[in-house]
């Protein structure tokens, strides 16, 4: 697309000066993502890093098997097992844990 004198980056202001709100915060946060390293790692991270064994396959092929006959069970209900909530579970995973064996 060419755009005569005007650079590229004086485009893009152009673009977004155009744009509503809901699309202007679109944009920033995909240019923060864009920009960020670690993000941009995962994005262009290979989806398997690793070979599947057959254990693991055997084990997807049996819950897929199982499924054909049975409801799945929601995360909520496996939770609640384990006498957790999902807010337990969200926090959970903002906590870090401590070293094993400490603070027991």
């Amino acid at each position: 697309m060419a755009h005569g004198s005007t650079n590229i980056k004086e485009h893009a202001h152009e673009l977004i000066d155009r744009m509503a709100p809901g699309q202007i915060a679109a944009v920033v946060g995909l240019l923060e993502i864009m920009l960020d390293p670690v993000a941009r790692s995962v994005a262009n991270a290979p989806l398997e890093d690793e070979p599947i064994s057959e254990e693991e396959n055997r084990a997807v092929a049996a819950s897929k098997a199982w499924l054909k006959d049975h409801e799945p069970i929601p995360h909520e209900e496996v939770l609640a097992e384990f006498g957790l909530t999902s807010e337990d579970f969200e926090r959970m995973g903002r906590t870090p844990l401590e070293p094993h064996g400490k603070g027991q």
